[in-house]
């Protein structure tokens, strides 16, 4: 088994980076593919067997983490290739997702649908690379606020 589970779309809540900027400012560390969920159930082979598919893009996959799961949002196919060489370990850029509960309206109304998510960048502790943004903790916060 190469990954946890293979889904198709994306549970977590809107986390707010799309750019490859936005996504430069979440650190890199190492995930084990075993523990990743893919969010596309299909491969474009094309992606996977050519050799420049990151040249253009990051270097990093993108992986969202929520409620305790490591979802693959971007890198399958890197991921599968590194499966194919027989390496179980990935480099990506993991942004976790820490959900809270739902607030209550600031008028007296009922409490406010949806849910309200926090993203939080989590380096690994013994990061060789630490960043500016990195604490004393290993964490860089994103800041922002995200709703569904």
């Amino acid at each position: 088994m190469i990954f946890k589970a293979v889904g198709d779309g994306r549970p977590y809540p809107d986390h707010g980076l799309v750019t490859p900027k936005q996504w430069s400012e979440v650190p890199p560390r190492q995930v084990r593919l075993d523990e990743l969920v893919t969010t596309k159930g299909t491969l474009n082979l094309d992606n996977l067997l050519s050799e420049d598919s990151t040249f253009y893009g990051d270097l990093f996959a993108h992986v969202v983490q929520w409620r305790g799961v490591m979802y693959l949002e971007d890198g399958l196919h890197r991921a599968v290739r590194a499966a194919l060489h027989q390496r179980p370990i990935l480099h990506a850029r993991v942004l976790v997702i820490e959900a809270t509960p739902a607030r209550e309206d600031p008028t007296g109304g009922a409490p406010a649908t949806g849910e309200t998510a926090a993203a939080t960048a989590t380096a690994a502790a013994d990061d060789p690379l630490p960043t500016d943004e990195t604490t004393a903790g290993g964490q860089a916060t994103v800041s922002g606020e995200t709703t569904q």
